[in-house]
């Protein structure tokens, strides 16, 4: 049974009081390295403004000095071994060479594209296809895509080092693409790392130097430099984003400081709201995030490298459940979530996949029929198809049978 939120701090209490003697070294280290980039952070806030914003960030630092700890909290699931299921095997009859699929995402008409490192691949159900014959269109270093319906037609935008470029679909010699960087527009960084769509023609823009974001031609103006200064995007680089249902909320996962919050106020600027982190009164297993979802009964799941997180409601110090490998989950480290038709999350780890309807969890693994354990991406298209990415080709999961591509 899960324990209440008064429970939990009580235990995260008793547990800080005996840290020193439990926490590995390595553990310790890596506290004080954070500390003490978190203090140069809040150093430099000072010399610009005389004090710390409050309910930035850097109002965390104490507490987390003095409350570094944290707790898994067991839920109240079952577990369960799931079916054995159907494989069947496939190749990408000579199209495409590609073994590194990293992003998924689905458009309007079912095809599927991927980021691979031979670039972008597209399947109609019927046909691969390798889209290398628009020079516009970055091919290397891909670092993530996102696909928008916009007043110009259906669009993919493309993260890289050069930029984020959005390309009219399909994509061939001729598509239009327009490319977005620190000299062509008001992003901080030519290092386009994550990408994220809202309504209303919202693209998001996460960078190594901070978050742009643009809607209707219009650039929104950036305010969230108290909470958020450009450092520490820097020291904690991004590593997954998601909007809100609305789309003008974002949640920036980042490596090392918990996930970053920002919203489109009522003046067209990009305001800063208080951190998700470990080291405040929020039950996170880790401060790595290197998943976000937003589900469809809006509750939020952050996929960590010690479990995932989930959170509902829009008060931030409660209704906090944390899920590891003692509930169910196939492995802690939780690299893509995403959710199916019949509302059952399907989460990525580096040694399998596990899905949860809610109650029971069940999970797949290279013993079941997977390309590979490490899956890097997961999306489900329009018939309720599970397409998961890996390090080793694509697997799709439909009718309770596999098909493997590689």
């Amino acid at each position: 049974m899960n324990r209440s939120y008064l429970t939990k701090k009580t235990d995260l209490h008793k547990q800080n009081q005996h840290a020193s003697s439990i926490r590995p070294v390595n553990n310790n280290f890596a506290r004080m390295k954070k500390t003490a980039l978190l203090f140069i952070s809040t150093l430099l806030l000072f010399s610009l403004q005389g004090s710390p914003h409050y309910n930035s960030l850097y109002e965390a630092v104490p507490e987390f000095i003095n409350n570094p700890g944290t707790t898994n909290i067991t839920s109240n699931t079952t577990k369960s071994e799931m079916q054995k299921v159907s494989v069947t095997n496939r190749s990408f009859d000579g199209a495409i060479t590609a073994k590194i699929f990293k992003s998924v995402l689905v458009d309007d008409n079912n095809t599927k594209w991927f980021l691979t490192e031979a670039g972008i691949v597209s399947f109609d159900g019927k046909k691969w296809t390798l889209s290398d014959k628009n020079n516009s269109v970055p091919t290397q270093n891909l670092k993530d895509m996102a696909y928008q319906l916009s007043p110009e037609g259906a669009e993919v935008i493309i993260a890289s080092p050069n930029g984020a470029s959005v390309a009219i679909l399909p994509i061939n010699e001729t598509s239009g693409v327009t490319t977005y960087n620190s000299e062509t527009s008001p992003i901080q960084s030519n290092n386009v790392i994550k990408l994220a769509i809202g309504k209303g023609d919202i693209k998001w823009f996460g960078t190594d130097k901070g978050i742009a974001g643009l809607s209707n031609k219009k650039w929104f103006t950036p305010a969230y430099e108290d909470s958020y200064p450009a450092i520490i995007f820097q020291a904690y680089p991004i590593t997954s984003m998601a909007t809100s249902p609305e789309g003008d909320s974002l949640y920036v996962g980042t490596q090392g400081a918990g996930i970053a919050r920002v919203y489109r106020d009522k003046v067209d600027a990009i305001s800063g709201a208080s951190v998700y982190a470990q080291w405040g009164p929020i039950i996170l297993p880790s401060d790595n995030i290197y998943s976000v979802y937003i589900a469809s009964d809006r509750s939020k799941w952050f996929g960590t490298d010690l479990g995932v997180a989930k959170h509902t409601g829009d008060n931030t110090l409660e209704n906090w459940t944390v899920y590891t490998t003692d509930d169910g989950l196939v492995n802690n480290f939780v690299q893509a979530i995403a959710e199916d038709k019949k509302g059952r999350l399907w989460f990525g780890t580096k040694e399998g996949i596990s899905v949860f309807d809610g109650t029971v969890w069940s999970s797949f693994t290279a013993a079941d029929g997977l390309n590979s354990n490490n899956i890097l991406t997961i999306a489900v298209d329009n018939d309720n198809v599970v397409w998961i990415g890996t390090d080793n080709g694509v697997i799709s999961y439909g009718n309770d049978a596999f098909v493997s591509y590689k």
